[in-house]
């Protein structure tokens, strides 16, 4: 057993970098490194009864000792750890198994060394690899025994003395994996060759205030200009190109996106935030029976005022044959009751409904576009939180021209743009800006800025008053929206 003790001061070392890798801690790990294979040369000596090796653990004490602090009473102790070791295996180097010859030392060091290069090589390209495999759409489950296998194979050939049965072990394992993975490979790409590429999220970068390239309407307002005691502004993300305008428009031109004045969250985040008065306006759509119920626990008592109108759409792949639904008939796909495209007047395709996260603006439409008909449970591939999410599932979706979502028109329109989907008309109406004018369009709803009656800040009344003014409600218009006006 005193032989193996030699790698104690290896084990210490090693345990001590892992722990900084971990944990991040500032150490010198590069030195770390050095001493941890001083002690791992100077092991590998002392266990082949090469009493000399243990200079090459001394090398690090010297160095500790050297550095001073408390690193000399570590020197110290590893100095004579190394000495006692050393003189104990001299004392018994005839009373146990000879000393190894210079080859088998020098054959052991170079079995170490492949070993340590072996797993870092293999480490690395697996990293490597696996994100590539990833990236490509392979199965995670796959990727994760690929990234084993190339150290299964090195290791024991390195040690093993049997290396042919293994490596017939292994090569029968390997071709199975490569096939399956050929086979999963070959069917992701199947699935992108019969599927289209998806319109990307919002990208508030792109309208954003104070900035010449822009995509917000740019007007600069003659009737109101706010400096101080900022009303706190938020919205859902089909209205941000509206309320970035806003602030464009009236707030200081030292106004950026979340200095604590102008936010951009979700509707469920932006109405929580609303609750409990960390904002002061709220600009989307009506908010659901749970959002209420929790600005009435926070003791917030909301207030809505209607600045502009906007239709709820429900879309289709460009592929799908449908190009008007009955109010009727779309409670029957939402509730469960028609599930074939056939039942509708098209293909014979089961239906896939999207639905959006409870508590989104667009879900919460949905609920009051349904009424006393109940939604059906949708599985989960079918509910998406980001409203992005569902116009790229539809456009994106496995048999292309099988799925349905929904949204409000500005956002299909003016802000995703996706040629892959069209947008249904309605009992024959389509949702055009002059049909929600002229109220022919059967789903439209307001879109409010809503506040609360216990504020004090007396700017968020001018301000509200200015998005209901001439400019403010060109920019609703401008951008898209039928303002409340019309």
């Amino acid at each position: 057993m005193i032989k193996y003790m030699g790698y104690i001061p290896a084990i210490l070392f090693l345990s001590i970098y892992l722990f900084s890798w971990v944990t991040g801690t500032n150490l010198a790990l590069v030195v770390l490194l050095f001493w941890l294979a001083c002690f791992m040369i100077a092991a590998v000596f002392l266990h082949k009864r090469i009493i000399w090796g243990s200079v090459f653990g001394a090398l690090p004490a010297l160095q500790m000792i050297y550095h001073g602090g408390s690193e000399i009473l570590v020197g110290i102790a590893l100095l004579l750890f190394y000495l006692l070791l050393s003189i104990y295996c001299w004392k018994k180097r005839d009373a146990d198994t000879a000393v190894s010859s210079g080859k088998e030392v020098l054959l052991f060091v170079v079995k170490i060394v492949l070993t340590v290069v072996t797993i870092v090589a293999s480490a690395y390209t697996a990293v490597i690899g696996g994100m590539t495999l990833i990236s490509e759409g392979v199965h995670q489950v796959l990727v994760y025994i690929g990234m084993i296998i190339l150290p299964s194979i090195a290791l024991p050939m390195i040690w093993l003395k049997k290396r042919k049965k293994f490596f017939t072990a292994w090569l029968i394992f390997a071709v199975v994996y490569f096939v399956a993975l050929g086979i999963n490979y070959g069917y992701e790409k199947y699935d992108e060759s019969i599927t289209v590429n998806t319109a990307p999220n919002i990208n508030v970068h792109e309208y954003l205030p104070f900035r010449e390239d822009s995509k917000i309407v740019k007007i600069d307002s003659k009737t109101l200009k706010l400096t101080e005691e900022l009303p706190v502004i938020d919205g859902a993300a089909a209205f941000f190109p509206v309320y970035s305008a806003f602030v464009n428009a009236v707030y200081p031109e030292t106004t950026k996106l979340y200095d604590g004045t102008f936010e951009y969250n979700n509707t469920p985040e932006g109405y929580r935030n609303l609750a409990e008065k960390n904002i002061d306006l709220f600009l989307g759509v009506y908010p659901s029976e749970e959002q209420k119920a929790y600005a009435e626990e926070c003791n917030t008592s909301l207030v809505y005022t209607p600045v502009g109108m906007e239709a709820f759409v429900f879309f289709v792949h460009k592929d799908n044959p449908i190009d008007n639904l009955t109010t009727e008939q779309i409670k029957g796909i939402y509730s469960g009751e028609i599930t074939n495209w056939k039942q509708v007047g098209g293909k014979n395709e089961e239906i896939a409904a999207f639905q959006r996260n409870e508590g989104s603006g667009s879900q919460s439409m949905l609920k009051r576009f349904m009424g006393d008909t109940p939604i059906m449970e949708a599985p989960t591939e079918l509910v998406n939180s980001m409203m992005s999410g569902i116009i790229e599932k539809v456009s994106d979706y496995r048999s292309k021209s099988n799925s349905i979502g929904f949204s409000f028109r500005y956002y299909v329109e003016g802000i995703i743009q996706n040629p892959d989907i069209k947008m249904l008309s309605v009992d024959g109406v389509a949702p055009t800006a002059e049909n929600i004018r002229n109220g022919n369009y059967p789903v439209v709803t307001a879109m409010y800025a809503v506040t609360y009656e216990e504020n004090t800040n007396e700017n968020v009344d001018k301000l509200l008053q200015w998005i209901l003014s001439e400019e403010g409600q060109y920019i609703i218009k401008e951008t898209g929206y039928v303002g409340i006006s019309d």
